[in-house]
């Protein structure tokens, strides 16, 4: 901050004494994130000379407006003219890496003019040619301001902003800083207002010049010797930059501007050079306006994790010791790799993984002991099972009062196991993350996460699945339903499970022995919609007609039903004996439409995942067939094809799964998703009790179908499908649907 500069005592700079213009300038750039220049002459050469100060305040965000005259070298014109119609090299330039920008700008060669015209071109440098009005002279003014976000330095100087002002003539300048007394504020509202004046183009004593009609300084027509500052080259800056190092004052300012940026590459920041979007800054702010409580209801493919993690970057921007502490929940090992991989990308270094696949119990209870005698930062990310565990909850108590607790899919707080253990939790900033925070088959889990966030609907902060495909963020869709029936036998085993369950609710949850039982009993009848034997015939017929249509399969998921499923477990664990069958049988079923067809599995525990998805997203595998492997912590933009063979009441999981098909890509029009709907065979009569059970598992699915089919471009297909079905079973769609839309 501008506050915290050592200024020269009297707020002078001249050439040969301590305190240089050189450094004056080098200093506020630093510090400051706004620089207003009047200026006469200019010369891009003097941000090569200055590359560590204007590195430093482009990376901070930093934008500098300027007004020049109209005598410019012909590298400046060429490279100002690039920028402000948009032609220039199509180099991109990240400002978010100040190391490389460094480089940039420290060449003085073609990469830095691509860079000047790529900045001028992003607004980061704006530039306003003038000269006086009807008058022969030209803009001499040598002036400006820098601001910081609070507090403003301006200048008045003698030195052009050239290379030859900043390191070779005898030059002098003075410095006012708006909060040391009332005429340094005067001048600098005085100068601000001027500035603004000529800079909008409301200036009645100028002409404004076209880029096209500037003057190019080239010795031959001019005589002034002056002019020849405009003209210097990369080999005699070099030789300028070097001598000027012979200051020891200096080299002083310099060295301590080098360990400035030595510690903003340590410092977290936002991962993209546009900063946080408008959302997330809404939600920061609804959530720290919320008590730093809350529950950020975000479809998936909106950016849950980035905005959650935006949080702890204003917490740690606000901390005086800027130290930051966050713990994070997740529901599986692979989602704690990947939010390992999304904290270093804040630049947050201090991450500790916590699962039963790492060592951690050391070297994190060491950290937490420490932490309480002096300030150090931390990120733990642990799955749910570990943070269960009792080696885990006796370091809990251990946390700084200020960490921040983010539950990623925050409805897994509800279940049995994580609920006992959160009744004494003491840490007060809390973010619960979910596409789906309202579980509609589970209103005791609702409840129970709305109560521990202290947040009910609409929440803290709400990006709804409809509001994101109608903003672009994520792509429309079209969704084609398949009816698939039950075989007697699948449906004979469904009706006999369904009435066991009856009774035992009838009796009421008397004790842990028959929930156990009731617990099992919805399992297996979950597993018999899952694996419905005549799902696979109508996944092959779907992929036949594609493959005969389009003539490829590229891009296709493939979603395989489940044999066996768990609640609360660190791995997606498919490799039960079960589930192996279940996908191979898919696998080999897939790859004989075609010889030339390449599928692949996608499951838990595989070496090579990253290798299948980058092979996939070029299109050299066609089709991956997984089974929850895919539902979290995977992002694969180019997938255009998805079949869910998989039936599930779960709107946590179909959610999730249809947002991961809709993740944008240039190449990629819209999403095609297709759905097996299993119904019982429409055989029995009304008024029986199997009719009764038929028709509650039929409106079920229907729910399901109907979360898809409203957000749709096709969602009359949906209509025409279940046509049959709903006059049998007395269902409407409709209803339905209005039913889901008020719960």
């Amino acid at each position: 901050m501008l506050r915290d500069v050592e200024w020269s005592e009297d707020r002078s700079y001249r050439t040969g004494t301590e305190n240089e213009p050189f450094q004056f300038y080098l200093e506020s750039l630093c510090s400051s994130n706004s620089f207003d220049l009047l200026l006469g002459y200019f010369s891009s050469a003097a941000i090569n000379i200055l590359s560590l100060g204007f590195a430093s305040f482009l990376f901070s965000g930093g934008k500098m407006r300027m007004v020049v005259n109209n005598v410019l070298s012909q590298e400046d014109k060429d490279a100002i003219q690039a920028g402000q119609i948009g032609k220039f090299a199509d180099n991109e330039f990240d400002l978010s890496d100040i190391k490389k920008l460094k480089r940039s700008l420290d060449e003085y060669g073609r990469h830095f003019f691509e860079c000047l015209s790529w900045l001028i071109a992003n607004d980061r440098i704006q530039i306003v040619i003038i000269r006086p009005k009807n008058g022969k002279g030209i803009s001499h003014y040598k002036s400006g301001v820098f601001f910081d976000g609070q507090d403003s330095v301006g200048f008045k100087a003698s030195c052009n902003f050239t290379a030859y002002g900043l390191l070779e003539n005898l030059e002098e300048l003075d410095g006012f800083l708006a909060w040391e007394n009332g005429r340094s504020n005067k001048w600098i509202k005085s100068q601000n207002k001027y500035f603004e004046n000529i800079f909008s183009g409301n200036a009645e004593f100028v002409d404004y010049i076209n880029i096209e009609d500037v003057s190019v300084a080239i010795r031959e027509h001019f005589a002034d010797k002056s002019l020849n500052e405009l003209l210097i080259r990369e080999k005699e800056l070099a030789e300028k930059k070097s001598r000027v190092l012979e200051n020891k004052e200096l080299r002083k300012a310099i060295e301590k501007v080098v360990l400035r940026i030595e510690e903003i590459i340590k410092e977290p920041k936002f991962p993209y050079p546009q900063g946080a979007r408008e959302y997330q800054k809404e939600a920061y702010q609804n959530w720290e306006s919320n008590g730093y409580k809350g529950i950020f209801a975000m479809a998936t493919g909106t950016g849950k994790t980035i905005t959650s993690l935006n949080c702890l970057l204003n917490e740690y921007q606000k901390n005086s010791e800027k130290v930051y502490h966050a713990l994070i929940l997740v529901p599986t090992i692979t989602l704690v790799d990947q939010w390992e991989k999304e904290v270093k990308s804040f630049n947050f270094q201090e991450v500790y993984k916590i699962s039963s696949k790492s060592n951690w119990e050391g070297e994190v209870t060491t950290l937490l002991s420490s932490s309480k005698r002096i300030p150090l930062s931390f990120v733990l990310i642990s799955t749910y099972a570990s943070f269960v565990k009792d080696k885990f909850q006796s370091i809990i108590k251990d946390l700084p009062e200020d960490t921040i607790f983010i539950a990623d899919e925050g409805h897994n707080l509800a279940s049995p196991t994580v609920a006992k253990r959160i009744k004494e939790f003491k840490i007060k900033k809390r973010i619960g993350l979910s596409a789906t925070p309202k579980r509609i088959y589970d209103p005791e889990g609702t409840q129970g996460m709305e109560l521990f966030f202290e947040d009910h609907e609409p929440y803290t902060y709400s990006f709804s699945m409809d509001r994101a495909i109608k903003e672009d963020v994520l792509c429309q869709y079209y969704y084609y339903p398949h009816i698939v029936e039950l075989t007697d036998q699948e449906l004979e085993a469904y009706i006999e499970t369904s009435d066991r369950l009856a009774k035992l609710y009838r009796y009421g949850k008397k004790d842990p022995d028959t929930e156990n039982i009731i617990e099992r009993l919805l399992l297996a009848r979950k597993r018999i919609i899952h694996k419905a034997f005549n799902k696979i015939g109508i996944a092959i017929e779907i992929l036949k007609k594609q493959y005969k249509e389009k003539g490829s399969l590229r891009y296709t998921f493939v979603y395989v039903p489940e044999g066996e499923t768990c609640e609360i477990r660190e791995d997606e664990d498919e490799l039960v004996e079960e589930n192996i069958k279940l996908i191979n049988q898919y696998t080999r079923e897939i790859a004989r439409i075609d010889d030339k067809l390449l599928v692949n599995q996608f499951i838990s525990g595989m070496k090579d995942r990253n290798e299948i998805l980058e092979q996939f997203q070029k299109g050299e595998i066609d089709v991956i067939a997984s089974m929850k492997c895919l539902d979290e912590g995977v992002d694969i933009p180019r997938a255009e094809t998805a079949i869910f063979c998989s039936s599930t009441g779960n709107p946590r999981q179909f959610i999730q799964r249809r947002g991961r098909i809709l993740r944008k890509h240039p190449a990629k029009k819209f999403a095609i998703i297709h759905d097996l709907v299993v119904v019982p065979s429409l055989s029995q009569k009304e008024g029986t009790d199997s009719f009764d059970v038929e028709k509650s598992l039929t409106k079920k699915e229907l729910e399901r179908v109907m979360y898809f089919a409203m957000l749709s471009k096709n969602p009359y297909f949906t209509e025409e499908v279940f046509r049959e079905v709903c006059a049998f079973y007395g269902l409407n769609i409709y209803t339905i649907q209005t039913e889901l839309s008020s719960i």
